[in-house]
């Protein structure tokens, strides 16, 4: 398989590894993306290796990138089917924003708007009405501290927007319960001031209340005994736990889609917009970087829009 052979220090490899370096220390990319960034950009050498091109900077020309393209197209994805048309979106992104560095940095290199997005279907946001987030709210039973917790998770992600890895990287000694407002550090190193409901304080402040342990994490694990000498990290909730604890009630209420912690993040943004907020107070809560990114809830609110105007337009009987 040609993804797994090894990659030779070639200029192309040498730059990618540069640029690598230059997103993690100048630019704040998020460990995620600096992984994804690499394995697209790495695949590009070693596809370049298995067809015994030079890989220095002047082979980036459009006939190999034109090949490049046409060999992920037909790239298999471990599921008997080929790679998605947004999974060869992302390893076009990374070839561009490789080429504008090296633009930036003075190196002859092709116009990186010379290689097209494809084009892909619109991402449909998937939200809870605001009933459905009533019944999704209410359902962790209050007999456990366990369930404290979740009830607090589930008011918290609701009431701010907080990506899954932004909450359960949270301390206590963070979170300003008076002043029910916070500062974190979300994707690209970006800052923000995130709010919380008085709702969400509330069960906050109960599930703390519950607890007797001195573990600085937020949201920690209550499953077995608790060792006092237990590292913080070691009883954090991962997103992954968070991921499943939203699955488990969503199936047990019986919602109408599988609920993720971003399913809560757009019922967040769709609540406010709905609401009147301004889509420029949207992106600052929810930490995008651009606004393009927040504009992919304009088209739930002018849907909501359309169907008011089709219920209700012309039967006022004038």
């Amino acid at each position: 398989m040609v993804d797994t052979a090894p990659i030779n220090q070639s200029e192309i490899a040498r730059k990618v590894n540069d640029f690598l370096e230059y997103l993690q220390v100048e630019r704040g990319s998020s460990p995620l993306t600096i992984r994804n960034y690499r394995h697209y950009l790495n695949r590009f050498i070693l596809w370049l290796q298995s067809r015994h091109i030079h890989e220095g900077l002047k082979d980036i020309n459009p006939e190999v990138i034109r090949s490049f393209r046409v060999y992920l197209s037909n790239l298999p994805n471990g599921t008997g089917s080929t790679l998605s048309r947004r999974t060869q979106g992302y390893h076009v992104i990374a070839m561009r924003s490789f080429l504008k560095w090296l633009i930036r940095n003075d190196f002859a290199v092709m116009a990186p708007d010379k290689i097209d997005l494809p084009k892909v279907e619109e991402r449909q946001v998937k939200f809870l009405s605001g009933e459905q987030v009533d019944r999704l709210l209410n359902a962790p039973s209050q007999d456990s501290i366990q369930g404290k917790r979740d009830k607090a998770i589930l008011e918290v992600l609701f009431s701010t927007g907080l990506r899954v890895s932004e909450l359960t990287k949270l301390d206590r000694d963070k979170v300003n319960l008076d002043t029910r407002e916070f500062g974190i550090i979300g994707k690209g190193g970006k800052a923000r001031v995130v709010f919380l409901s008085s709702r969400a304080t509330d069960w906050l402040i109960k599930y703390l209340n519950e607890r007797n342990d001195h573990f600085k994490p937020l949201f920690i694990h209550h499953k077995g005994k608790k060792d006092p000498t237990t590292q913080d990290e070691k009883m954090r909730l991962t997103p992954r736990s968070v991921q499943r604890m939203l699955k488990k009630y969503s199936h047990k209420m019986k919602m109408p889609m599988e609920v993720t912690p971003h399913v809560m993040r757009h019922s967040f943004a769709t609540d406010l917009l709905n609401a009147g907020a301004d889509i420029r107070s949207v992106q600052e809560m929810l930490g995008h970087k651009n606004i393009s990114t927040t504009q992919i809830y304009t088209h739930v609110t002018n849907k909501q829009l359309r169907d008011v105007h089709r219920a209700f337009h012309g039967k006022g009987g004038n």
